[in-house]
């Protein structure tokens, strides 16, 4: 029985969910007033990883805002159905067996129950600023929705994208899916027609960070998660099929040919990235439910770590247990925002095996910068642990695996160290040059009796303390007893 198969009913609606954590005291209702600028993001921030934030009238603006209602890892699980423990292997079976989604009218599709043409972007939505440095007001938790120009098969991603005018937007696209659709549009002379949705619910938000082959709808991953097909609705300028369900969709065109200033911006590394000439959304239309809700992520804290992170432990976990069936588990620190610190967790049979391990995870992703592996007595998902491991069974002159000259992220900045000193922006294909670091933490096959054996008591991990426990028993300790 899979994951899947094996799970509790999960949230398939965004409105469902957040109802579920006002109810177990997990979100908080701001009051009017906060400004849509830096104040929205602030609380939230303050809130981050504790309760989702919902702002019903920010700035004035008749259309609420929520933000840090996927801020948790144990949320995520829980809004998929299943148990922490298991949260990954279920993304994975949800990846390898998507569902094909369900296409209704317009009349069935919450999505486009109000419609707006000739909109004014900043008017229509209320778009927070949400960092000290950055260029005005972005869009961070819009799902970008584009076909292949050359086979018609949709991708799903997340961009950051500032909204300069009222109908004219920039967005970021790194070396991916998206950028390749935009090339072979441009290349044709022609624009990329895109949905931007925001409000999805949590699993499709979720399924859109999944690392899959550039042909691969995510929305398919979603109807995965969802346990049924995922309702989807034609937008009504283009082409492209949207989460029927979703609060907000955005459509319009990446234009050929044009270029506008981006940033900075603060990003997930909590850096600013740099003031560069960026591709541009011309918007056709926006479409809405009747009192719609905007999501808004707060860049480099949980809830954007996390969905970028759990996708990508997912995947990073299928492509080395197919080398290394022993491989146990990974996991993404958030010290390492979530992209560049990878730990493993290995069975390990065979001396050398960890740098195999190492450098197979080198070529699973090229955001990752550093892995270290560790013995299966190791908890990866606790950072004391794994530094635990590296302080003891860890030699430099032995057990070090250093790359350099490799790709990396472009969004690192010591990465473009040489040209934040000049002040000039490398060209994209030398952008994102690393190092990269390998550590086997890992002890030894066989060592001398209980040289490397991790100290323990017998029974710590079943003993009861409620029953041990004299809660209501008090001590006079200044009391001389017998006297």
């Amino acid at each position: 029985m899979t994951q899947l198969e094996s799970r509790k009913a999960p949230y398939t609606d965004l409105r469902d969910w957040l109802n579920h954590l006002a109810a177990t005291d997990r979100l908080a209702v701001i009051k009017p007033g906060a400004a849509l600028e830096h104040e929205v993001a602030a609380i939230a921030k303050r809130l981050d990883g504790r309760q989702a934030a919902y702002f019903p009238a920010p700035g004035g603006h008749a259309v609420p805002v929520v933000s840090g209602f996927m801020s948790r890892r144990a949320w995520i699980a829980e809004a998929m159905g299943v148990a922490e423990s298991e949260l990954l292997a279920a993304f994975r079976d949800a990846a390898a067996a998507p569902v094909p989604s369900t296409e209704v009218p317009q009349a069935d599709a919450p999505c486009q129950q109000v419609v707006h043409r000739d909109p004014d972007v900043r008017a229509i939505l209320p778009i927070p600023t949400h960092s000290e440095h950055d260029n005005g007001p972005y869009i961070t938790a819009g799902m970008v929705i584009a076909r292949n120009p050359a086979t018609g098969v949709q991708n799903v991603s997340i961009n950051r994208i500032q909204v300069h005018a009222g109908d004219r937007m920039a967005i970021l696209m790194l070396p991916r899916h998206l950028l390749a659709f935009y090339k072979e549009a441009e290349k044709r002379g022609e624009d990329l027609p895109v949905a931007v949705v925001i409000g999805a619910d949590p699993l499709t938000l979720l399924a859109s960070q999944a690392i899959t082959p550039i042909d691969s709808d995510e929305l398919e991953v979603a109807g995965a998660l969802h346990g049924s097909p995922l309702r989807v609705a034609r937008c009504l300028t283009n082409g492209v099929c949207v989460p029927a369900d979703a609060e907000i969709v955005i459509e319009g065109r990446i234009l050929h040919g044009e270029r506008v200033a981006e940033g900075p911006f603060g990003e997930f590394p909590k850096y600013y990235s740099a003031r560069e000439q960026r591709e541009v959304i011309a918007v056709d239309a926006i479409t809405h439910r009747r009192s719609p809700i905007f999501h808004t992520i707060v860049p480099a804290e949980m809830e954007h770590l996390l969905l970028g992170s759990i996708p990508r432990e997912a995947t990073l976990l299928a492509h080395l247990q197919r080398s290394f069936p022993n491989v146990l588990d990974v996991h993404l620190s958030i010290g390492g925002v979530g992209r560049y610190h990878l730990y493993v967790k290995l069975r390990k049979t065979h001396e050398g095996q960890p740098k195999n391990v190492i450098l197979c995870a080198f070529g699973a992703h090229y955001d990752i910068k550093q892995v270290i592996v560790v013995d299966d007595d190791v908890e990866v998902h606790d950072a004391q642990q794994v530094e635990w491991a590296v302080a003891t069974r860890f030699q430099a002159d032995r057990d070090l695996v250093v790359i350099s000259g490799a790709q990396g992220s472009a969004l690192d900045p010591s990465t473009t160290l040489g040209g934040a000193q000049s002040g000039e922006v490398a060209p994209a294909h030398e952008q994102g040059i690393s190092a990269k670091m390998g550590l086997d933490a890992t002890r030894p096959v066989t060592y001398h009796e209980h040289t490397f054996t991790k100290v323990r008591v017998p029974g710590e991990d079943r003993v009861d303390l409620g029953a041990w426990i004299d809660a209501g028993r008090q001590v006079d300790f200044t009391a001389v007893e017998g006297s």
